[in-house]
């Protein structure tokens, strides 16, 4: 700076003008230039702009970021953030909208029906002959799973059999043949013998609905959706959906001793969770509830008293329906 002042002085009064003119028209074309670069800039942005705002589809502007990667490092922080501006209008609303439609859906349920699917398992056992008699006397709809071993155990539980194949409230579904053989590990290791098991049984009863339960195990497979609790059972379940199975779980299970009838937490507890899983809309489908059982733990008077008054205590909502697992899930 001082030397520049200095020389200023030595230029005199005209020299000094003639030097500051001169430095005017430098700085001039350094801010001509500088808006040319920024007009080049503005003019490549507007190209962005025009290209990628208004796109069809997302897959199509990723591609358009992809093709013109020249461009797009000239200004790489305002192309950043022109794709993120985008990418955000574009998924930011349809997240809000899914929210907003699931709220909207769940507030419509609880005006809807809701449907409860009773299930027995293991039959024809000694508890058979009871739960037909109650399904009857409660005049409700109830699905059975049946195992092909058991009944051929002794004539007495193939006529219990006979009885659910007759009464117009109960279906019978499939639960395998041999019941693993209580050995569940080795059955699922083998994919191909589990589905020769559920053949042989859907052929010994000659049940008209390709519906299954696998013992020993809480799966799902359906078309709509798929759970499976143990993944060594995966691909048992996989073979037996592909070969026209679907295979149904359940959301609440209750164990009753059949000898003593001591259950295993009360009734009033079973009830509270059902309904709570239906107002919290908890279960796997909303508005719809599986309950599982087993035939043997009615053999004993108690074990009985507490299957009618669990009916009883939901039947005492006019909007709970008993619907066949076949059924399963009603939806609005």
């Amino acid at each position: 700076m001082c030397k520049s002042i200095l020389a200023i002085k030595r230029l005199g009064v005209v020299g000094a003008i003639t030097f500051i003119l001169s430095s005017c028209n430098y700085i001039n074309q350094y801010f001509q230039s500088s808006a040319n670069n920024t007009s080049k800039e503005d003019s490549i942005a507007q190209q962005l702009t025009k290209d990628f705002v208004n796109p069809d589809s997302l897959d199509y502007l990723e591609d358009s970021v992809l093709l013109d990667t020249t461009e797009a490092k000239k200004d790489t922080v305002s192309g950043e953030r022109l794709v993120d501006t985008v990418f955000q209008k574009e998924t930011e609303k349809p997240v809000v909208e899914k929210t907003s439609r699931k709220k909207a859906y769940r507030a419509e349920l609880v005006d809807k029906p809701k449907h409860i699917y009773i299930t027995f398992d293991d039959g024809p056992l000694l508890g058979s002959s009871s739960i037909d008699s109650i399904i009857s006397a409660k005049n409700i709809k109830s699905s059975v799973f049946l195992v092909g071993k058991h009944a051929n155990m002794s004539k007495r539980l193939y006529k219990d059999y006979e009885k659910y194949a007759s009464n117009p409230l109960i279906e019978c579904y499939n639960h395998s043949y041999s019941h693993a053989n209580h050995h569940y590990e080795k059955f699922y290791s083998d994919p191909d013998n589990v589905l020769k098991d559920f053949d042989t049984n859907q052929n010994y009863f000659e049940l008209p609905h390709k519906i299954a339960r696998m013992p020993g195990r809480n799966i799902w497979m359906l078309d709509s959706l798929s759970y499976v609790d143990i993944k060594g059972s995966r691909r048992a379940a996989e073979v037996l959906h592909e070969n026209g199975y679907n295979i149904y779980g359940w959301d609440v299970e209750w164990r009753i001793n059949g000898v003593t009838g001591v259950p295993d937490r009360p009734l009033a507890q079973v009830y509270k969770e059902i309904k709570n899983l239906i107002d919290k809309q908890q279960s796997l489908v909303a508005n719809n509830v599986v309950l599982l059982m087993h035939d043997d733990m009615f053999r004993n008077e108690k074990g009985q008293q507490l299957l009618a008054g669990l009916i009883d205590s939901l039947h005492q909502h006019p909007d709970y329906h008993f619907e066949y697992i076949r059924d399963y899930p009603k939806k609005y």
